[in-house]
């Protein structure tokens, strides 16, 4: 029996972690719990973003940035039907990945601008330094919209949609936001060539004069 490739079968699991979405969907309109509801729509939405960005901005990203970008925001899904409360290091481990996919598009499209350009250089170590500040500070505009969020969702006396548990679990998510970003930095950006490739590529083009 002929095994898959890697490829079809990282095509395979994410249309499976899709389903599972749909399934948690279908679990928070049956009990009526908005939060759930909100969050498995959003990342339905997301999962489409890859066959968006191939269809109209013609940029391919690999089956498995595809599947990392699946597994993040199915892994908050689950997250939403008890995970978070029912497992302690649930949380670090949604940050890690949602971290992982954050610096693979800031890395991405920093490299992709370091090469069209001649007027920037990003050295090796500069790049390393931006992926870890730039996913910290993407972390904290999260824990910025999850703290206003909870307040809103508290002075309106309805479910929040998302999840915060105060300072000391903010501080944890960035350190979780940090080991992401640097798991990127050190084993990820040899795999993001060809993104590279497609970004500066668009760049190019746009750039390209309209021919007569």
């Amino acid at each position: 029996m002929r095994l898959p490739s890697r490829a079809t079968a990282a095509r395979l699991a994410a249309s499976a972690m899709r389903m599972s979405i749909a399934v948690v969907l279908g679990v928070g309109v049956a009990t009526l719990n908005l939060g759930v509801v909100i969050n498995a729509l959003f990342a339905l939405g997301v999962t489409y973003l890859p066959a968006l960005l191939r269809r109209d901005w013609n940029l391919r990203l690999s089956p498995r940035l595809t599947l990392l970008v699946t597994l993040s925001v199915l892994l908050h899904t689950l997250g939403m039907v008890g995970l978070y409360e029912q497992i302690q290091w649930y949380d670090h481990l949604t940050h890690t990945f949602s971290a992982m996919l954050v610096a693979s598009v800031g890395y991405a499209a920093t490299r992709a601008i370091d090469l069209h350009s001649d007027a920037v250089s990003f050295p090796a170590r500069f790049l390393s330094v931006f992926l870890l500040l730039f996913t910290i500070a993407l972390g904290v505009f999260w824990e910025v919209i999850e703290f206003a969020a909870r307040l809103a969702a508290d002075a309106l006396g309805i479910q929040s949609v998302l999840v915060q548990y105060g300072l000391g679990d903010t501080i944890l998510d960035l350190v979780f936001d940090s080991v992401g970003a640097l798991l990127v930095a050190l084993f990820g950006t040899e795999r993001l060539s060809n993104l590279v490739d497609d970004i500066r590529e668009r760049v190019l083009a746009a750039g390209a004069p309209e021919s007569d």
